[in-house]
């Protein structure tokens, strides 16, 4: 009997040696949003960047798309870590409450709910069903994405940094707003359209956006299935495995997506190469949103 009670404490103790550490450090979680928990800790943080270098000066095409990927590349890495953090924290406190429904802090329920809004989730625990659902559509969205696509994008969309759009409004990915002076008023707008390409204050809210942007709106739904595929299947989430999720980014469809397909495999190199510095760790912004994206 004796025997029996000490292998079963031994097999608890494994189980909670494999579970506290994340759920422990969340106990008093520390990262950085916005008032709900206070920030400190941080390596590094991500400079902000407010203006556009100048990549028309380059001549040779290779000279221009090393210095673009090298200027964009780590504030592309900061705002992915920023994710990469809130979904360890999203994973550990699912895990804290599967144990234990009543296991979780006033603290970190105010942070779940930050992280609702912020990706436009409905979120409750008004029953267990509810908040099963509100983490499953979490973990789907609380992802990043491919530094590669992201990368290829912005070129794409920005003409590689040199379009107006991107030196005049920091809009690297051609994102609409449709609020009367929130950006630039494009040239070929129809008489009755309404939309204007979205201004930003830096870069780095521009990468953020389109985070968010593809994280949450339907139209990108497909995209996250996918991306949880590779999730569940154990794989590593590259570019390439996401693009037939974004016809709908433009009207062109399918040319877009295999446009982009043959950029990624040109481009990889001058990538890699360009980011095999050191990523930094940004901190993320977050303004407030009660909508939310169906899906």
């Amino acid at each position: 009997m004796l025997r029996k009670l000490t292998i079963m404490l031994g097999i608890i103790a494994a189980v909670a040696a494999a579970i506290a550490p994340n759920v422990l450090h969340l106990a008093h979680p520390y990262r950085l949003y916005d008032g709900v928990v206070p920030a400190h800790n941080i390596a590094v943080a991500a400079p902000t960047v407010t203006e556009l270098p100048d990549f028309s000066r380059y001549q040779q095409t290779d000279e221009k798309k090393q210095a673009f990927f090298s200027f964009l590349g780590p504030l592309v890495a900061a705002e992915n870590a920023v994710i990469e953090e809130q979904r360890a924290g999203l994973h550990a406190l699912y895990t804290k409450w599967q144990l234990n429904p009543d296991s979780l802090s006033n603290e970190q329920v105010s942070w779940l709910e930050y992280l609702a809004k912020r990706y436009r989730v409905e979120f409750s625990f008004t029953s267990k069903t509810e908040a099963e659902q509100g983490f499953a559509l979490l973990k789907r969205r609380v992802d990043v994405i491919p530094e590669t696509l992201v990368l290829v994008q912005a070129a794409n969309e920005s003409a590689w940094g040199t379009s107006r759009f991107a030196q005049q409004a920091l809009n690297l990915f051609g994102q609409w707003c449709f609020r009367e002076g929130c950006g630039l008023v494009p040239g070929a707008r129809g008489a009755e359209a309404t939309h204007e390409v979205q201004k930003f204050d830096s870069v780095n809210a521009s990468v953020r956006s389109y985070l968010r942007n593809l994280n949450t709106h339907p139209a990108y739904y497909e995209m996250r299935q996918l991306r949880a595929e590779q999730r569940e299947q154990n794989q590593t989430i590259r570019a390439l495995d996401l693009t037939p999720g974004l016809l709908s980014y433009s009207e062109r469809g399918e040319a877009y997506v295999e446009e982009l397909n043959a950029m990624i495999r040109v481009n990889r190199p001058i990538i890699m190469d360009a980011m095999d510095d050191d990523k930094p760790v940004a901190e993320p912004g977050f303004t407030p949103s009660s909508d939310s994206a169906p899906e």
